[in-house]
């Protein structure tokens, strides 16, 4: 049997599957704890060993988001058009967008993007033929200022090659892509999406010494997230129509959605800042750990939250943030669990809908989606009937200003082999297919 190991060294929890390349069968799987604080290859390597592989010689896969992931910043012309953009091509790349500027950097500009300490800048302005004056400050600017983070520049065409040269000319390490935005209302992410994961890849995975050797840089191909929304993609054309992936993690609820674009995309309504139909919006107040109390303040200014459970849950919340290994050993802790995953999925559905907290101008459409997807480590270790309460909250959401799906059939990723589907996509596409096919019959 031809196999491969498909790992993802997350921040809490390193996760391997072992997936046979021919029918794509999930052949083993394992899981221990990210050894960030020594060598994140000292996890791995006990994960892999676990799966009961031990030093046998397969090709590895391996995505990661230790250390923080990718951290991306976002600087375009103006706010509502190519900066906006340029965060939503961010998003799909499998990126926490910490910053988002508009306009041209000025001197508190600048100290902003400092402060947000960005692993890469994507660096977006005018659409092909258009305006280039504010694409040409910002990145004169960025020069002069002895910018060393990685810049991917992505704008307009007609002076992207000068620009290019003035940042490297000054030190500052640069990827050219295409431009996000070439017209108004079009979105082109592909290329500078590839640029931000070849960017993560040499430098940022390299950066945050998360191994002391250069083993570890050598096996990752992509940030978690990236591989993840490529996995969706990969489930999307499976299952043949709309679907939405809620991924519940300890410091963000990630969702992930891919639609079938119509005529809603067209007419009056369309976005100038062009849609992106497989999308991901990530909530960094939304976990169940590390983010828990952040969940309970976003109940609550989403009236989800009853008066009498309030406390409760402000201490329960408590509790998981201050101890973000703690696992529930009673029925009171995992329904306190669950109560929490319910409130943070609905949330974060609702921002992904409605594009409430983002900036977008307008949400996403999710009455046709005929698949909900549950993933993270509350859901795929819930006991018999502790899911159905967060499918429940989620597709009951009447109140929260989106229209629910009208037919959706909710599934949890038990086995995790999104992301494992989306490494082995490119270079196992049939066995990628066989791996996500039970989530579409399950």
């Amino acid at each position: 049997m031809s196999v491969a190991v498909c790992a993802d060294v997350g921040s809490t929890f390193t996760k391997v599957a072992v997936v046979d390349l021919a029918g794509g069968g999930l052949v083993a799987a394992a899981s221990v704890p990210t050894t960030v604080g020594t060598d994140v290859l000292h996890g791995l390597d006990a994960a892999v060993a676990a799966a009961g592989l031990g030093a046998r010689d397969v090709p590895w896969f391996v995505c990661s988001s230790a250390g923080g992931g990718l951290r991306l910043a976002v600087v375009g012309y103006e706010p509502l058009v190519t900066a906006q953009a340029g965060r939503r091509v961010g998003l799909s790349a499998g990126a926490d967008v910490v910053h988002v500027a508009a306009g041209r950097l000025g001197r508190a500009e600048l100290a902003g993007l400092r402060a947000a300490r960005p692993d890469v800048v994507l660096l977006v302005g005018g659409t092909d033929g258009g305006d280039a004056e504010t694409l040409t400050h910002n990145a004169t600017r960025l020069a002069r200022a002895r910018w060393r983070v990685p810049v991917v520049l992505a704008g307009n065409v007609d002076v992207r090659e000068e620009l290019a040269a003035v940042l490297a000319g000054a030190g500052v390490p640069v990827t050219v892509a295409d431009n996000v935005l070439p017209r108004i209302g079009v979105l082109s992410p592909v290329s500078a999406r590839s640029a931000i994961r070849q960017v993560f890849l040499r430098h940022v995975i390299g950066g945050k010494r998360l191994s002391r050797g250069s083993r570890f840089a050598r096996l990752v191909r992509a940030a978690t997230p990236d591989a993840v929304l490529t996995g969706v993609e990969v489930l999307a054309e499976a299952a043949g129509g709309d679907l939405v992936v809620v991924d519940v993690g300890g410091a963000t609820t990630d969702v992930y959605s891919v639609l079938t674009p119509d005529e809603r995309a067209d007419g009056p309504g369309r976005e100038v800042a062009g849609a992106l139909w497989r999308a991901r919006t990530v909530e960094g107040d939304l976990g169940m750990r590390w983010s828990a109390p952040g969940v309970v303040r976003a109940a609550v200014e989403e009236r989800l939250v009853a008066d009498g459970e309030r406390d409760a849950l402000v201490a329960a919340a408590a509790v998981r943030a201050a101890d973000p290994g703690f696992l529930p050993v009673d029925a009171a802790g995992r329904v306190w669990d669950g109560r929490l995953a319910a409130l943070a999925a609905t949330v974060a559905v609702r921002r992904h809908a409605r594009g409430v907290g983002t900036g977008e101008r307008a949400g996403r459409d999710l009455r046709d989606v005929r698949l909900l997807v549950g993933s993270g480590g509350v859901l795929r270790h819930a006991r018999d009937g502790e899911v159905t309460p967060v499918w429940q909250a989620v597709l009951g959401d009447h109140a929260g200003g989106w229209a629910v799906p009208r037919a959706a059939r909710a599934v949890v990723d038990s086995d995790y082999v999104l992301a494992a589907a989306g490494l082995l996509a490119a270079e196992h596409p049939a066995a990628a297919r066989a791996l996500v096919g039970p989530l579409t019959s399950a």
